[in-house]
């Protein structure tokens, strides 16, 4: 029964999501450009309520990080950040979730980054994009180093775009380790729970300062608090 409670739960999470989304938020920041991150920073509060869910934060985002890096279960990821902090990120996706219903069209209105995996030219485009939105739009940028989302305890090799730009433009990195997100809307098996968000804020690497293992090194301390947060809290991420 408890099985099944979960399976229904999912759906409805679902439901929501794509509800407010498509017929509340893609509206609103077409009208309103100027105030596009405070309305997805106040419906995605609404969201991770009617999901069920709770943030608990662990030290504070740094402001002045020009880039954040996270692990990545899901979409709950983008939403309970989204929530927690009224900040015009822009976010990093693969180009087909910019042709996804409704998901894709909040990518677009909000201007956020596309990246073709399968061109050449992708990371050229990638540090071009990155560039106008950290220096012309002032905007952080927020980028999933693993590439993909994972179901798994253990981080998948992080892809090189994220240490590209860092070390291109020589920016201020701020790794985010996220757990408990899976259970509130766990996408692989189609079952939801109530759950907590934890974000876990690690120390801001100043690329330019640093040795050359930093991004080694930043999964390393990711994976270190991944392992910690369930070891001793039973979070998974």
């Amino acid at each position: 029964m408890k099985k099944i409670c979960a399976k229904i739960r999912f759906y409805y999470g679902a439901f929501i999501i794509s509800f407010v989304t498509a017929i509340v938020m893609i509206p609103l920041i077409m009208l309103f450009q100027n105030y596009r991150a405070t309305i997805r920073h106040k419906l995605n509060a609404l969201m991770l309520y009617l999901l069920g869910g709770k943030v608990v934060k662990e030290g504070q985002i740094d402001r002045d990080a020009q880039i954040y890096i996270m692990n990545h279960q899901g979409i709950v990821d983008i939403i309970a950040l989204e929530a927690t902090h009224n900040i015009d990120i822009s976010w990093v996706a693969k180009k087909e979730l910019f042709d996804a219903p409704w998901f894709g069209k909040v990518l677009k209105y909000s201007d956020m980054i596309s990246i073709n995996r399968n061109d050449k030219r992708g990371l050229l485009k990638l540090l071009k994009d990155v560039k106008q939105r950290l220096y012309h739009q002032k905007r952080p940028i927020a980028i999933f180093p693993e590439g993909t989302r994972s179901n798994k305890q253990h981080l998948l090799p992080f892809k090189a775009g994220a240490k590209l730009l860092a070390e291109s433009l020589k920016l201020r990195v701020q790794p985010i380790v996220i757990t408990g997100s899976k259970k509130l809307l766990n996408e692989h098996n189609k079952e939801a729970n109530s759950s907590t968000v934890h974000f876990k804020y690690l120390p801001t690497i100043d690329v330019a300062s640093s040795d050359e293992q930093w991004y080694e090194n930043a999964k390393i301390d990711m994976q270190r608090e991944i392992d910690y947060e369930y070891t001793h809290h039973h979070r998974s991420r």
